[in-house]
This record gives C-alpha cells, structure tokens and sequence, in this order.
C-alpha cells in the first residue's frame, strides 16, 4: 500500500481562516484499501476538487449541503493527494464530475439502473424507471437511454415525464415496438453494434445478454463526450462484446444474481476490458440482498489503477 500524504487546500484561503464558520473539512482519514475519508460542514452546495501536485487540479464532486461524508476510492492512485473545497450553489446538477476535452459531464445515481447525466446544455437520462418524485429535481431530458423491455430499465410513463419538449430516444427495436405512437416519434432505433450521434453525443450500442436477455434484444451503450468515453451495460452476462471494450473511461455495470452476474463474473469482465472508473450498479439481488461490493473491490485487487466508486442507488 503507498503512503499518502494529504493535504487541504480551502477556497479561498483568507475568507476561510478569517471566518471560521465557512465551509471547510473537519476530518480526513486514511481507510483501509488505500481510500480517504473527508467529513465537512457546509451551508450551501459545494465542490471538491482533488490535485496531486497542487498545481494541477481535477473536478472530484459536488453535493448539497446535507451531504456531508465522502470517500475518495481513487486515492490510491497517486502517492500525493490534495483536496480543495469550494462553492457550487448555482448548478443545476451535483454529483460525481469527470472533465472532457469539451466540458465536464456530471453523473447523479437514481436508483437501481437510473441514472442521470449533464453535459454543457445537455441531460442524459439512463434507463429512466420509477416515480416521478425521483427526477422532479433535475432538468428535463435532451437524450434518453433505453437498455431493454424490463420494467426496471424501461417504462413508458416516466418517459414521457421525463423527456423535455425535443427530447431525443435511443432504443432497441424490441423497446420500440412496445412504445406508443408519440414515444415512436421521437426515438431512435440503435440495433446491436450499430452506432448513431445525437446532440454532439457518439453512441455505440454494445450487444447486452444472458441466460435471462435473449441475444439481439437488449442493448449496452457506449457513449463519446469530448473524447471520454462512459458505458452503461444495461442487464448482461460476462460476454466476449463486453470484455473486448477498449479505451473505456467510466463504466456502469450491473451485478445481481440470478437475473444479470454475480461477483466472480462482474470482476472478470472489468479485469478484461480495465476501465478507469467503476459503478457498480443494478446490484440488488432477487432475494432483496445486495451484492458484496467489498468483495468485488477485493477481486479486482489493484494491480490496475481502476478506481471502484460505490454510490447510493438504493
């Protein structure tokens, strides 16, 4: 394991140490596997930015106030880590924040397969399900990513409710077929290993399936923003398509047993294809447990730099 050396850098500096009751860091420790822990108080939505050098610095993430405990699971990583906190309370959309070569995407889990994502103007939707309460917060969406027909991954309510006025659909023919008339019209049908662009956004669909997903039914996507490139898996095996990904920048993968992968097989699969960050998602299993995220970083093991980020999807 490295020896970290961690330091705080708070924004800006002279406000911060004249008036104390500024938001700043009131712990950072060192947890197993090589990660920080960073506990602050805040009064108003923030951003943490992470450096090795203190020269350089790259967005990490944003929050609301309430949220107040994080955990850097890519600090082992680099040997030097430094920390920098400053105000975020005119964004619309916090969450996790990778930068591009034209512009940061920022990525806020929903639930189970949900997830959203902004980009400049643009919002992504992944496989938007469930009640309207879960996205009455976020922007409408510009682009909207179907995996397959599953009532966790597909629901023709929360589209319509979701997708703003010329927002953009892409699915694959078996989701198209269950639309109706006016989802129709604003959908794109994207078919295994076929590829489109839409809004500046290059999309792949990547074949999705297992012993529960027929083959040709269901799509994975890859998809290019300014040069970095994020894909969500939908519901999949540990396939030959998925292990052969290159150059994959952030990775959504689904792990639940019996309906998608269990452990052994989701660490294999990111073993092959080594993205530089890893979500586990779509991990509850159908006896209602979760799968053992620990164990899946334990597999993984380090000898590649993939970060493993365990947010909150349930």
């Amino acid at each position: 394991m490295k020896s970290l050396r961690i330091a705080l850098l708070i924004l800006p500096l002279a406000i911060q140490l004249a008036l104390p009751q500024q938001p700043g860091f009131t712990k950072v420790e060192q947890l197993p596997k090589a990660e920080i822990g960073l506990r602050l108080s805040s009064t108003s939505r923030y951003r943490i930015d992470v450096s090795s050098n203190l020269v350089d610095w790259l967005p990490f993430l944003s929050a609301e106030r309430q949220s107040t405990n994080h955990i850097d699971s890519g600090a082992f990583i680099s040997s030097n880590r430094f920390y920098s906190l400053t105000d975020f309370s005119t964004a619309t959309l916090t969450g996790d924040h990778f930068p591009t070569d034209d512009g940061e995407v920022i990525v806020r889990p929903v639930n189970h397969a949900s997830f959203v994502m902004s980009w400049k103007n643009v919002m992504i939707y992944n496989d938007p399900v469930g009640a309207n309460a879960l996205y009455a917060g976020f922007p409408k969406a510009n682009l909207i990513l179907v995996s397959h027909t599953h009532s966790d991954h597909y629901e023709a309510a929360t589209l319509n409710f979701v997708r703003a006025t010329d927002g953009v659909i892409i699915a694959p023919q078996a989701v198209y077929n269950q639309m109706s008339a006016l989802l129709r019209g604003v959908t794109i049908i994207l078919p295994n290993n076929a590829s489109a662009n839409a809004l500046g956004v290059g999309i792949e669909a990547v074949p999705a399936y297992n012993q529960n997903h027929p083959a040709g039914a269901g799509n994975g996507y890859v998809i290019t923003i300014g040069g970095k490139r994020f894909y969500m898996a939908g519901d999949t095996g540990n396939t030959p398509e998925m292990r052969a990904l290159q150059n994959i920048d952030v990775a959504f993968l689904c792990m639940n047993v019996p309906y998608t992968m269990n452990i052994t097989a989701a660490a294999s699969a990111v073993s092959a294809f080594r993205p530089r960050v890893l979500y586990p998602y779509h991990y509850r299993n159908q006896d209602g447990t979760f799968a053992n995220l620990e164990q899946l970083k334990d597999l993984i093991g380090r000898d590649h730099p993939i970060e493993v980020r365990l947010r909150k999807w349930y």
